[in-house]
């Protein structure tokens, strides 16, 4: 499948390139199936390819000695995965896990930093990507000092649904509170709270949005804050 003209194989990042460095990139590119639960990096291993999701969700994950993980972010259609090669780095720092299966766009990291080099548009995209992914790391260092678990389970539930298809999500408590970085009786609390409003549905393992806006009122300012920071640096170049 030619993944250069298919609108079925986009990513809203690579969407963003003038058309003919698009195609230059996606020509190097080729399309795999992302299971969920695959590891497609881990600290201090060398990153071997640069992946920009279709359809999948990926989580960037800190991970400590003692055994603690917490999400840092997430890449989904709008972003990808091997952000330290923009900087010409060769580790990475964090676990990139798949939390929702799907498709992908992969490329060679070698490959990426050529196209990196030949490409004056694809090296201006990747700058205003990783500002944006900083400032979404910021945000959530922030979010998680100062708001409220159930607000922030809100938070987290929105920038899942972004970047999946369908309301269903595939979440277990356990998962969750391990992104949040909260026991997970604390989740468990919020995610029923979340429901009684009618917003959302739980059951064991998954997780349906019921009420889009409702869960956007019961979600702190930051949701709003990293949608307004990818439009202003990404999608206006589009």
């Amino acid at each position: 499948m030619d993944c250069t003209t298919s609108p079925s194989y986009s990513n809203r990042l690579l969407d963003s390139l003038p058309e003919e460095d698009r195609k230059r990139f996606l020509a190097d590119c080729e399309i795999v199936d992302l299971a969920f639960g695959r590891k497609l990096a881990e600290p201090g291993e060398t990153i071997s390819y640069a992946f920009f999701p279709i359809d999948c969700l990926v989580s960037l994950i800190a991970t400590l000695e003692s055994g603690g993980r917490l999400e840092v972010s997430m890449a989904g259609n709008e972003g990808m995965v091997g952000f330290p090669l923009m900087l010409g780095a060769e580790k990475s720092s964090l676990q990139a896990v798949v939390q929702g299966a799907g498709a992908a766009l992969r490329m060679s990291s070698a490959c990426f930093q050529d196209h990196l080099e030949r490409s004056p548009a694809l090296e201006r995209l990747m700058k205003r990507y990783l500002n944006v992914l900083m400032s979404q790391i910021s945000q959530s260092a922030a979010c998680a000092h100062y708001h409220s678990l159930e607000a922030r389970t809100a938070r987290w539930l929105l920038m899942t649904h972004d970047r999946t298809r369908g309301d269903e999500l595939r979440i277990t408590h356990e998962f969750l509170s391990g992104m949040l970085g909260v026991r997970r009786a604390g989740v468990t609390l919020a995610a029923k709270a979340l429901q009684r409003r009618g917003l959302i549905d739980y059951q064991r393992g998954r997780i349906t949005v019921h009420d889009r806006p409702g869960l956007e009122a019961a979600s702190c300012r930051c949701y709003a804050t990293d949608r307004k920071t990818y439009g202003q640096m990404i999608e206006r170049l589009a």
